[in-house]
């Protein structure tokens, strides 16, 4: 027999946060990973490839951080623009936007006098989040954080940008190549397979599309600090 429950729970709750932190920590790991390689094929020392690691760290996590709040930010002016201009129409003409919102609903399939009553009874509650939410498509949940989605893209990429540079840290010169790229990729599957499952997606496509490309990255940045090195 079946538990009643009061709540749903649907895998599309998570995806935005999720999509967050995976780019964040693949970005990372992909990008820091690909310079210490790229750099020790190109037969620098050992303290040089350490520090091109944490430069690629830093400078990677300020960037992701600035160009998140930059984007978000640009949307946040973008939905407040609009509400400012959904309560001008709402003070101007309120009853034509409850025969904007009543249309709303009948396009969806409510039939006109049970529409004209639901939007009726939501504007008296909450008109502007009323139009809001089923006019302009914003909600609460939805809504622009800048300084949230900087600060939470800069920590997803610093962490994943970890995994190489404490690999290289801890390996013999002759082995960081290998040891980077191994240990990279292998979080790389996880982390795919993690973020797929997550999301309700078929694990092995998306584990295995995540590592291939990170792969075919770290080889081309390896292959062009290989042919810099005996260049310059």
């Amino acid at each position: 027999m079946r538990r009643p429950h009061n709540r749903e729970r649907h895998r599309l709750t998570n995806t935005g946060w999720l999509r967050a932190s995976v780019l964040g920590a693949n970005d990372g790991i992909v990008s820091t990973s690909s310079l210490i390689v790229g750099v020790a094929a190109g037969h620098a020392n050992h303290a040089n490839v350490l520090l091109s690691g944490a430069a690629a760290l830093v400078a990677g996590g300020m960037s992701m951080a600035v160009g998140e709040y930059i984007s978000v930010h640009s949307q946040a002016d973008t939905e407040h623009a609009l509400l400012a201009q959904e309560r001008l129409e709402l003070a101007d003409d309120y009853a034509g936007e409850a025969k904007e919102l009543t249309e709303i609903y009948v396009h969806r399939g409510v039939e006109r006098p049970l529409a004209a009553r639901v939007a009726e009874q939501l504007m008296a509650h909450d008109a502007l989040g009323a139009h809001a939410r089923d006019e302009l498509g914003l909600s609460v949940q939805s809504a622009a954080r800048p300084l949230q989605a900087a600060l939470a893209s800069a920590a997803s990429f610093a962490t994943g940008a970890l995994v190489p540079l404490i690999v290289a840290a801890g390996t013999a010169p002759r082995y960081l190549i290998g040891c980077t790229v191994l240990a990279s990729l292998g979080c790389l599957l996880v982390l795919g397979a993690l973020s797929a499952k997550v999301g309700g997606a078929d694990v092995l496509p998306a584990a295995l599309r995540v590592t291939l490309w990170s792969a075919l990255a770290m080889g081309v940045t390896a292959g062009v600090g290989a042919l810099l090195g005996t260049r310059l």
